[in-house]
């Protein structure tokens, strides 16, 4: 079984409920249908029904539940629990009612009291609008230094990682992170390893040097990253830094870094920044056929997804999956 049907399987095992707020977007609304057919997860889509359901045309989303900002019962208790999150801040109701009109902070909203356990969004919306209302409503996970993404790679002929799985991180959301965030990339990524794909994380700090081969400013951030993440994360089978065939190709891994107990072996590949990540996965992806699943974001309290502007019907489809699974694991840890 490929790993996003054993997602679907885990999805439906523990049924949870997630919002797409943009609950107006032919793809979404395809993907709803999906999902509600497949009994993946319950949905819950944003404004007006009638309109919504016209807007899905032939797909069926009659079982979804719909919740209209305009007319929501709940409003006043949004609007309060919003303003106390913001009191820093100074908001008054005017511009809490204001900002929950957004589809996608009321999904979020909804996200905060229970009534939906995740929410997937970004069809037609920037990273940073699904994130903003993320980090000033739900925040981040007790324990967690920085919210990050990873991608989980599936590689079609099974030769690295676990049998052709692998989660790579971050590629698309912290453009340079410091050798504190980096370390903490590595230590929540070993985790959302284990978590969605089993199995021991064997983590890899990338570079383009393997043990001190080059000299750089950039490989001494990675170094040090290195040195902060074993120290934090001393159960986490971790080491670097190395270079990606070191990292991954066992006989390489023998020769450059002999008494690793990751080189050759890694399943989880952390890059030194976003353009190393994003330009690795999408290689991967192109190149080698790989189906990449994500961006997943880490670190959030509760679990908010992002999705690709180019997703189509089916991608969402599996991110609501994986973010359902994702709930399940969340509050199992509670």
């Amino acid at each position: 079984m490929d790993f996003l049907n054993i997602m679907k399987e885990k999805a439906k095992n523990d049924i949870q409920t997630i919002v797409l707020p943009e609950s107006y977007e032919k793809r979404n609304l395809d993907a709803a249908a999906a999902v509600l057919k497949e009994g993946l997860a319950n949905i819950i889509l944003v404004g007006e029904k009638d309109k919504i359901i016209a807007a899905a045309g032939d797909a069926d989303v009659s079982k979804a539940t719909f919740i209209n900002p305009d007319d929501c019962e709940e409003m006043g208790d949004f609007v309060a629990t919003f303003c106390e999150l913001r009191k820093s801040k100074g908001v008054t109701a005017e511009q809490a009612l204001k900002a929950l009109s957004d589809p996608l902070t009321f999904g979020v909203m909804l996200v905060k009291k229970g009534i939906a356990d995740g929410m997937v969004s970004g069809a037609i919306h920037a990273t940073a609008d699904v994130l903003r209302p993320a980090l000033q409503i739900l925040k981040t996970a007790p324990g967690t230094d920085i919210v990050s993404s990873f991608f989980v790679m599936v590689c079609k002929d099974g030769t690295y990682g676990d049998d052709g799985v692998l989660v790579f991180a971050d590629c698309a959301l912290n453009q340079n992170p410091n050798p504190a965030e980096l370390a903490s990339i590595a230590g929540d990524s070993a985790k959302s390893f284990e978590a969605f794909v089993g199995g021991e994380a064997r983590v890899a700090m990338l570079s383009h040097s393997t043990m001190g081969s080059a000299k750089h400013a950039d490989v001494d951030k990675v170094v040090e990253a290195t040195k902060i993440a074993k120290e934090k994360y001393p159960n986490v089978k971790l080491d670097g830094e190395l270079q990606l065939d070191a990292a991954i190709v066992p006989s390489v891994g023998s020769l450059k870094a002999p008494e690793s107990s990751v080189a050759g072996k890694a399943n989880v590949l952390v890059f030194p920044d976003i353009d190393a990540g994003n330009i690795g996965y999408k290689l991967v992806q192109r190149f080698a056929g790989a189906e990449a699943y994500g961006p997943v974001l880490q670190g959030i309290a509760k679990p908010v997804n992002d999705l690709s502007r180019g997703c189509s019907a089916e991608d969402i489809v599996g991110v609501v999956a994986i973010t359902a699974v994702q709930a399940q694991v969340l509050k199992a840890a509670k």
